[in-house]
């Protein structure tokens, strides 16, 4: 059975987006467009995303206009979307829209994983989620030099130090790379 990673950039104060679901401020920091290989999301069978996250991928790069760009950036693996509302899709994806809770969702996530890692791209409220049903087995956490006074928070849960193992530091161009094992 593969690992549940939340792979995620976050900034000093712990945002991971500004006030209107945005990663504007990553794109800002050198290396944030286009991350170095040591910072790039794990190879996963399966990508897990909340709906927000979804609907600003899906702007910012215009894959809906473009469909193909999808493919350059998820390829073909399967993309579930925790959402309580109908998203668009685009054409040729394998997105699949779920509602409820992670717990009931778990079984179909690891059989869609076979031995492979899952990617948790984001919110931080769903990687809570995971970290709530004992599901989440990662945290590696990109730290860009950046501070907003707002936002979507990191990890909005209390997960003390009993549960997290801190597994490698490293400095990668402008950011701050740290990995966490949970226990």
């Amino acid at each position: 059975m593969g690992r549940i990673i939340f792979d995620t950039a976050t900034t000093l104060n712990g945002w991971i987006a500004d006030e209107e679901h945005s990663l504007e401020w990553l794109l800002s920091v050198p290396g944030g467009e286009a991350p170095a290989p040591e910072l790039a999301p794990p190879d996963a069978a399966v990508t897990v995303m909340g709906s927000s996250t979804y609907e600003w991928v899906l702007r910012q790069e215009g894959i809906l206009e473009a469909p193909e760009k999808w493919q350059a950036a998820f390829g073909a693996r399967p993309v579930l979307v925790f959402t309580s509302r109908e998203l668009a899709i685009p054409a040729g994806a394998d997105v699949r829209l779920v509602s409820g809770s992670v717990d009931a969702h778990l079984r179909t996530i690891r059989d869609l994983a076979g031995d492979g890692d899952i990617w948790l791209v984001g919110g931080g409220d769903l990687a809570g989620q995971f970290a709530d049903a004992g599901a989440l087995d990662e945290v590696r956490l990109s730290i860009a030099p950046v501070a907003l006074p707002a936002g979507a928070p990191l990890l909005p849960r209390k997960i003390l130090s009993d549960r997290l193992s801190l597994r490698e530091v490293s400095q990668v161009g402008a950011f701050a790379r740290l990995i966490y094992e949970l226990r």
